[in-house]
């Protein structure tokens, strides 16, 4: 009997091996190796791009592929695809440069690198979309180290799908001997879903001015964070030679609180947070560059060349990643007067040696007004980080549009993210409901006698509750301020109403019931209402028969207003012809509103009512009806249908608020669009559109974000996932196949490889061979019985198959442990049932587990009072 289980041992370690060779996953990427570039053979690096770490780990080599810099200041950059087609996340760096040779190196996320060769110059751009600073090296600075449990997600629906390294040659004296250089970075990765979410938030100044000789100049930015929390652990400075020191910190309440400090003139890596810094909802994030004018003669502007300058301060935190956002920005100053209370630190330059100043720049005197190569670069990281791309689609298992409602005249969002909708019950604005002189005709029916106000789930629109019975007549606006309170207008009743959300009775009540007029105590037929969420003043927007923008102080007390009636021609600025909607840009202090009848959007400055700027296109048509910013610089906005003869489509708009551009335009798939009458959006590029004639409300969602949007409650996350799936779905169907069939048959190739060799292989092996072990060994047992024991085999066949199977269980009883049943044989090994070693891989590692480390035309008027809004 020993001889047999001996046999069967030899013949269970060999079948085992076997299942070894199956079980690593470097098979996985050896298509993937086989197409990437091969490295030079001076270079010492790994020629394997990609390293098993494991069954869900794995390694990305990122190298130059053997260059030699012709000049000093060169910029080159290489890219290197994502191995794997679902998501994984970049849960360590390990760089491989020399001080002697790089000057810095920054490691970028995209999913379309500049050029497609092995390597190019970075004047060319890093992306051609929008990318994202992962990774930064500096010789002489720290190296970045993420907190455990903390990742960039890449590849999947959401995230990068190419690498792209720069790598800055300062001087190159050490090329001499013409040599090759590889420097890089390895990346590990994980398919391991990460519970927390790393991302950059970058503050930058726009509109700096350096007066020439100017010994002190300050450049401020500042925004009001206003999205779930974030917590900071590392973060970057960078301005060209004028900056002497850049603060970054957190107001709360007025206290301020550093994140980070630092000359701009010493390496430009990311530094770690001394004191980890968390950073939650109305928090003010801002920072402070010093700049000193000494030796210009002319200004200097914010700009990409050696004669201009920048003021950056770039933050790498992490959020939960239900609620993660992979880039932020800030763009201006939001409070000018807080920095008045800035710490006195912020104020003091950080000497720096000038020899230093000269190697952190990498620029010789002789070349530092003719090579600009490393100031373009820098203007179009931050160009390509500030860069929107996506897509909005109609998330069509949404059960909203089924809704039975009145006409849908507004909509808002709550602190909660809830869905609000006002509507008009049985009642009906048409062309029997005013006189000439814009009085209500039909006071006859009463007050609306259903709940107008309806509070949603945004996930699957199920009412929360409902308020606003035999309040109103004729609804048309509504707001939701900071702290909930609702802020609506009636246009039957010319009144603007501040309901709180658990209230019967309004709190405030602003113009005369059912009297319109257009002084100070009265509206007429006011549209909508915005309230300052820092003053708490209040904006409305009057109306269908007046022309203006109308301020109250916090207790309704009138304050200003501006504005006029449309005259003939072409409209000029601050003229109004149905001023139909409001939305607040409270980081730059703007009110912008949708001049509906002018088919345009007009923006003025909060404290004055100063025009600034007006936005207008001509797929805009003839009318505009509403409008709705999202914190992060997107402007939301719907039009109305064409006139007879004209060809511009009903639709959404998805806009750049800095610039006005359209980014994306976006329609229904089920049902269409006949009024569109009001938008409110989220910041996560979720939708919502309101329309008054199909009294209907449309859920649309961002295309570039899959599962992880902002969910408050827990039941309610399958059903996103749910939507996001459709979303991409629709999203695919619509889209031409990718333009690289060869690359995409190879990721296929390698995830059908990976589930054969690893799967199917290793679990049909550890399965089949104690079965055969077993059955052999009750074969042998039953073949005794019959040739040793005889007639009585039968009990002791008994006791001694119970002593097998008890030892094959071990001591708890429990089940199978081949492992424990082998091991008491004298010279096993419990070689194969150990995790997969690791070795042979060239990444360095840690002697711990290696985890802890380291965002139309002018048109005739038409009739004086629109028959439906």
């Amino acid at each position: 009997m020993a001889g047999l289980i001996n046999n069967l041992l030899i013949l269970f370690l060999v079948l085992q091996n076997i299942c070894l060779g199956f079980r690593s996953p470097l098979p996985v990427f050896k298509r993937y190796k086989d197409t990437t570039r091969s490295l030079s053979s001076e270079c010492l690096g790994s020629d394997r791009p990609v390293i098993s770490l494991g069954l869900s780990d794995f390694a990305l080599d990122i190298r130059m592929p053997g260059v030699t810099p012709k000049q000093s200041d060169t910029y080159l950059c290489m890219s290197v695809p994502l191995p794997v087609d679902d998501e994984a996340y970049v849960v360590d760096f390990k760089p491989h440069a020399s001080m002697d040779t790089v000057h810095h190196m920054l490691l970028f996320g995209c999913n379309e690198p500049s050029s497609t060769e092995n390597y190019w110059d970075c004047d060319e751009g890093t992306c051609k979309d929008k990318s994202n600073i992962l990774y930064a090296w500096a010789r002489n600075a720290p190296p970045t180290r993420l907190p455990k449990g903390v990742g960039f997600r890449v590849g999947g629906e959401t995230g990068g799908r190419f690498f792209v390294l720069q790598v800055h040659y300062g001087d190159i004296s050490a090329f001499r001997d013409k040599h090759k250089d590889c420097s890089g970075v390895t990346l590990h990765l994980t398919h391991q879903k990460q519970p927390l979410i790393a991302g950059m938030y970058l503050m930058m100044s726009v509109n700096t001015v350096i007066p020439p000789g100017e010994k002190v100049v300050d450049a401020d930015i500042a925004c009001h964070y206003k999205r779930f929390p974030m917590h900071l652990f590392a973060y970057r400075v960078h301005t060209h030679r004028l900056g002497k020191v850049v603060s970054g910190y957190r107001v709360r309440n007025g206290q301020w609180t550093l994140i980070g400090r630092q000359s701009p003139q010493l390496p430009q890596a990311f530094y770690p947070v001394e004191h980890p810094v968390d950073v939650s909802y109305d928090d003010i994030l801002a920072a402070r560059c010093v700049f000193s004018g000494e030796g210009r003669t002319t200004e200097t502007h914010i700009g990409g060349t050696a004669n201009d300058e920048m003021c950056n301060f770039y933050i790498m935190y992490y959020m939960e990643a239900k609620h993660a956002v992979s880039y932020m920005t800030c763009t201006q100053n939001a409070n000018p007067e807080m920095f008045r209370n800035i710490p006195q630190e912020a104020n003091i330059p950080i000497l720096v040696k000038s020899d230093m100043v000269k190697m952190t720049h990498g620029h010789h005197e002789e070349t530092k007004d003719t090579d600009k190569s490393s100031l373009q670069q820098a203007k179009k990281e931050e160009k390509e980080i500030l860069d929107q791309d996506f897509h909005i689609e109609e998330a069509v298992e949404w059960p909203g549009l089924d809704l039975k409602l009145g006409q849908v005249s507004g909509l808002a969002l709550d602190p909660e993210n809830n869905l609000v909708i006002f509507h008009r019950g049985d009642h009906v604005w048409d062309e029997n409901s005013f006189d000439s002189k814009f009085v209500y005709q039909q006071r006859g029916l009463g007050p609306i006698e259903q709940n107008t106000i309806l509070v949603l789930n945004p996930s699957n629109a199920k009412l929360h509750r409902s308020m606003g019975k035999s309040l109103f007549y004729l609804p048309h606006g509504l707001s939701i301020d900071k702290n909930g309170n609702y802020w609506v207008t009636d246009v039957a009743l010319h009144q603007v109403f501040k309901l709180g959300a658990d209230d019967k009775e309004p709190l405030l009540i602003l113009g005369e019931a059912l009297q319109p007029g257009s002084d100070k105590n009265h509206f007429c037929q006011p549209t909508d209402v915005a309230v300052d969420p820092i003053t708490g003043s209040i904006y409305v927007s009057d109306g269908y028969c007046n022309s203006r923008i109308i301020q109250f102080s916090p207790n309704g007390l009138y304050v200003m207003q501006w504005g006029e009636e449309t005259s003939s021609g072409r409209a000029r600025p601050g003229q109004f012809h149905i001023p139909h909607s409001l939305t607040l840009i409270p980081d730059f202090s703007q009110l912008c509103v949708a001049d509906r009848e002018n088919g345009r959007i007009q923006c003025f400055r909060l404290e004055t009512g100063e025009f600034i700027r007006e936005i207008k296109h001509k797929s805009f048509g003839r009318e505009l009806f509403a409008v709705s910013y999202v914190p992060g610089g997107l402007l939301f906005a719907v039009n109305g249908m064409p006139y007879p003869g004209e060809a511009e489509p009903v639709q959404g708009f998805v806009m750049n608020f800095s610039t006005g551009e359209i980014i994306d335009t976006f329609i229904p798939l089920r049902k269409s669009f006949e009024m569109p009458h009001d938008v409110v959006a989220s910041e996560d590029k979720t939708v919502f559109i309101g329309d008054v004639h199909v009294r209907a409300v449309w859920k649309f969602a961002s295309t570039e974000k899959m599962e992880h949007r902002s969910v408050k409650k827990a039941g309610i996350e399958v059903q996103e996932i749910k939507e996001s799936e459709t979303i991409v779905e629709a999203r695919l169907k619509n889209n031409p196949e990718s333009t690289d069939p060869v690359k995409k048959q190879e990721k296929q190739h390698l995830v059908r490889q990976a589930s054969t060799g690893v799967s199917f292989v290793l679990i049909t092996t550890l399965l089949i061979i104690p079965v055969v072990v077993l059955l052999a060994i009750l074969v042998f047992i039953r073949w005794r019985k019959t040739t040793v024991y005889g007639a009585d085999g039968e009990h002791k066949l008994d006791l001694s198959s119970g002593r097998i199977l008890g030892r094959l269980r071990g001591k708890g009883g429990g089940g199978l442990n081949l492992g424990n049943f082998f091991a008491s044989h004298k010279g096993y090994s419990r070689k194969g049932f150990d995790r997969l070693s690791a070795e042979g891989s060239d990444q360095e590692k840690d002697e711990d587990d290696g985890t802890d480390s380291e965002e139309e035309c002018s048109a005739p008027p038409p009739p004086p009072a629109p028959l439906s809004s």
